[in-house]
């Protein structure tokens, strides 16, 4: 089993978001969380990503504790959206993925296989302010994939986009599953988690 989650618990003063949830993530599942605004979806990311520390329970990455050191190989698309406005998006996406252990050459030839799959190919030189909403989501998944993580959080992942675009990343969903990658993901697509998950966990 790649990740465990053992009776998560999270409260903010005398509200309790999550109360005990136990689940668990293998290698080319898709787990949906589902649930309304304020179940605790986020909360319950940012804790398996180390970004919040659980009130009781633990998160178990390959049967053990979950440290900061297992992020290298966590890829993360967080609710809230941000790349540097004036930095060219092909300079982030190496620098975020040499964050995550890659060498240059490595990060390189991911990113720009990436950028290509994607048809962003003209963007790599681009400042992400002259990039659309849309756009600059479509970069902030490859930076999320780049470092062919085991496992991928993704938080509202359709959320900007349009049809077309929000059918290629179902597209890239499946094929990052079929190859091995464990996916968690939190979204209000009905339809989108119906047909790409295997489990879904309601809040």
């Amino acid at each position: 089993m790649l990740l465990q989650v053992e009776k998560i618990e999270k409260s903010y003063g005398d509200h309790c978001v999550l109360d005990g949830l136990s689940f668990t993530v293998d290698r080319c599942e898709v787990v949906g969380i589902m649930g309304a605004n304020g179940a605790g979806k986020t909360t319950l990311l940012r804790i398996i990503n180390c970004l919040l520390e659980a009130d009781g329970g633990q998160v178990l990455f390959e049967g053990y504790p979950m440290t900061r050191n297992d992020l290298e190989v966590v890829g993360y698309l967080p609710e809230e959206r941000g790349l540097y406005r004036r930095m060219r998006v092909g300079e982030q996406v190496l620098y975020l993925a040499q964050l995550k252990g890659m060498s240059r050459k490595e990060a390189e030839e991911s990113a720009h296989e990436w950028f290509r799959r994607l048809g962003a190919e003209d963007w790599w030189k681009k400042p992400a302010s002259k990039l659309s909403k849309g756009m600059q989501q479509k970069v902030q998944f490859i930076a999320a994939v780049v470092h062919r993580p085991r496992l991928l959080i993704l938080d509202e992942p359709f959320s900007g986009f349009d049809s077309e675009n929000a059918t290629m990343l179902r597209r890239e969903i499946e094929r990052l599953s079929a190859e091995g990658t464990a996916i968690l993901l939190s979204t209000h697509n009905a339809e989108a988690a119906r047909d790409l998950c295997t489990k879904i966990i309601k809040l």
